[in-house]
């Protein structure tokens, strides 16, 4: 079946648009990782209906070896929504905001996080696990991803505010998933058909291997890598939400979410520590998390040292005068000639928040006394200006090191380890030892210290094919490191292209078999966006490396 004849076959029976021009096909060939893979074309289904169509079409067809994968932002960072054969876009018809109640929201998977923050926060409420591309990303993929960002610390991931989804399975039908318990989920274990069979199955491999599903959760407070088998059997509840959570569109569609929200504080305030000996930063995490901070954010000198040498583009980012924000940068500069020309280790950002501007910054004031016998440099922000300006330089350096380093790319690839804060001291320097082998190698680390996630984006030219097999050299010698901790390799950008090769190594061969279970238990065919999760491979991720950003 050529791809203008699949076009019109789909064209045909689909109420949405179905597009294949190359210039289409050039744009969802990218997202913001490492890869380049050209689909076949593209669809953007209208409702439910054509997603049932789409997935009974595909399923009849197993000779075109047709697959479905899901897309809607577009900024994965592992090439978890790239894909050969069919793109699947939500963002363009599956965007409503069904209800808002109190302290709740049923969305569609295509409505972008911006747009649903807007309505949430008319009622005072928050979706708090947002991402940094929360400008850019919708909330399906924040539910595919299980996505975290600077509030989890204190709010959790997404798995912990999914209440129920809906999705379209592996026969074409949609289904409501939410969590069951007592004559509920004996009713649903007892049903005919696919769904009863599917239950079935996962209820079986839930209880039979409980212990060794135990042992595998990394030992660590975020993890996005492989299917979340240990959160779904939390007795008396079993609760399929907890797969769905997370596994990038490989076991169905979601076609609907209900969201738990959360009232947020109205005050917060920032306490900025510039740190320049990183032996001191489990202690200086202690002492802080003590205080309950809001979130607990980092960069390294790399990243500040970047900013200041793009300062025009910082200061665009923050929307104001140039001259007046300039100086904003001042106290940098200035830290920057007191250590001697060198700037410190890292930049910390400790936010805390009250019911009143006062509780905020007592907190803050209080975290600052805790320091003080380590003899750090600190700062309290005085104005919204200034706490925009630190949190700008957390958020945006990923976005302008894309844009402007030459010859070089950047190359997400150990972009999201985690340990327990308390291994820092020991793993930042032996991460960095294992970084020092390869000098050709320039990077970023900015992150979540309260969590101990960290985000190391190196840069590199990637148009020889002896630094694109580097990368995957370089990934196992820093994940033995992460999972000798008992860390994860992804705390919150999930698997993908670039590290579903490594989950066996993360979690063995028994566990990873229970993965490969899972997948066909609900896609036996494999036609929910193959090689994520299971069956990729380090060749795969290799061959289709982007050369330029």
């Amino acid at each position: 079946m050529a791809n203008m004849n699949l076009t019109k076959e789909l064209q045909a029976f689909l109420m949405g648009e179905v597009q294949d021009d190359l210039d289409t096909r050039k744009k969802y060939s990218r997202d913001t990782s490492l890869f380049e893979v050209m689909p076949r074309l593209v669809v953007f289904p209208k409702n439910v209906e054509d997603l049932s169509k789409l997935v009974k079409f595909v399923k009849a067809h197993p000779e075109e070896r047709l697959s479905l994968t899901c897309r809607s932002g577009g900024t994965d960072m592992s090439g978890g929504a790239l894909g050969e054969s069919i793109i699947v876009d939500m963002s363009r018809h599956f965007t409503k905001l069904k209800e808002l109640g109190e302290g709740y929201a049923v969305v569609e998977p295509g409505m972008f996080y911006r747009d649903f923050e807007k309505e949430t926060l008319k009622k005072g409420l928050l979706l708090p696990s947002f991402p940094a591309s929360w400008e850019t990303c919708t909330v399906g993929g924040m539910a595919a991803n299980n996505s975290a960002g600077e509030k989890t610390l204190k709010y959790g991931k997404t798995e912990d505010y999914i209440l129920r989804l809906k999705a379209v399975l592996a026969d074409g039908n949609e289904y409501v998933v939410e969590p069951l318990q007592g004559e509920k989920l004996k009713e649903k274990l007892a049903s005919p058909g696919f769904e009863g069979d599917l239950y079935g199955k996962m209820y079986k491999m839930i209880s039979e291997n409980h212990e060794i599903l135990s042992q595998a959760k990394p030992d660590v407070s975020k993890n996005s890598a492989g299917y979340a088998l240990w959160n779904i059997w939390r007795k008396p509840t079993f609760d399929l939400t907890q797969l769905f959570c997370g596994s990038q569109g490989t076991l169905g569609i979601i076609t609907e979410i209900t969201f738990r929200l959360v009232r947020p504080a109205a005050h917060s305030a920032l306490l900025v520590l510039f740190l320049r000996d990183i032996g001191k930063l489990a202690e200086v995490v202690e002492r802080v998390m003590q205080y309950e901070p809001e979130s607990f954010e980092a960069y390294d000198d790399h990243t500040l040292k970047f900013a200041l040498m793009h300062l025009p583009d910082f200061v665009r980012l923050l929307k104001g005068n140039v001259f007046s924000l300039s100086w904003q940068f001042l106290p940098e500069f200035l830290l920057f000639l007191k250590g001697g020309f060198r700037l410190p280790k890292f930049v910390l950002l400790a936010e805390f928040t009250g019911d009143s501007e006062l509780e905020a910054r007592e907190k803050a004031r209080d975290a600052e006394n805790a320091l003080e016998s380590l003899s750090l440099q600190t700062h309290l922000t005085k104005s919204e200006k200034e706490v925009k300006k630190y949190f700008t330089v957390r958020r945006e350096s990923y976005n302008l090191l894309r844009k402007h380093v030459k010859g070089k790319r950047t190359a997400p690839f150990i972009d999201d380890v985690i340990v327990k804060p308390e291994f820092l001291p020991e793993f930042l320097p032996k991460l960095t030892k294992i970084l020092k082998r390869y000098p050709q190698l320039l990077y970023t680390v900015f992150g979540h210290a309260g969590d101990g996630n960290f985000h190391i984006i190196p840069l590199m030219n990637l148009e020889n094919r002896e630094n694109r097999e580097l990368i995957f050299k370089l990934s196992q010698e820093v994940y033995e490191l992460v999972f000798s901790y008992r860390g994860s390799m992804t705390a919150e950008h999930n698997d993908g292209i670039v590290r579903t090769p490594f989950l066996k190594a993360m979690y063995g061969a028994e566990v990873e078999k229970l993965f490969r279970e899972t997948k066909l238990a609900f896609d036996p065919n494999d036609i929910f966006n193959p090689g994520k999760k299971v069956n990729g491979s380090v060749q795969y991720a290799i061959e289709h490396i982007a050369e330029k950003n």
